[in-house]
């Protein structure tokens, strides 16, 4: 009788080597641009090497400490209100200093037209909430 025409499976390769899921980094351009910004004279590679590692564990910590305040709250999403906490623990935000302070010292206008609410002719408040 004739044979059923199976088709060949190919062998399943084994991986040796898995690749680990990399988490998001801040892009080098960036963090070169805004260090650039506030040294004002060059910086050799070794010591921006540095300066790289060292933000992304700054961020790492801060992103770390908005998740245990938002957790803290009993809520999933990280408000402006977590930041400004941590802010202030930091001793970043004083009553002497407050947030929006910092905002329009630090920040170029079109970022503190986002974050700072505005009022417009015609009764309009941007940003919207």
């Amino acid at each position: 009788p004739m044979q059923l025409l199976r088709p060949k499976t190919a062998p399943k390769r084994l991986r040796t080597s898995q690749k680990k899921p990399r988490e998001p980094q801040v892009p080098r351009s960036l963090i070169k641009e805004i260090f650039r910004h506030f040294a004002k004279m060059p910086v050799t590679r070794d010591a921006f090497q540095i300066v790289e590692k060292c933000s992304e564990r700054y961020f790492k910590q801060l992103s770390d400490d908005l998740e245990a305040y938002s957790r803290h709250a009993q809520r999933k999403t990280v408000e402006a209100a977590d930041l400004e906490v941590l802010m202030r623990r930091q001793g970043l935000v004083t009553d002497k200093m407050p947030l929006r302070v910092l905002i329009e010292r630090f920040l170029p206008l079109e970022y503190r037209r986002l974050l700072i609410p505005v009022a417009l002719s015609g009764n309009k408040v941007t940003p919207c909430k």
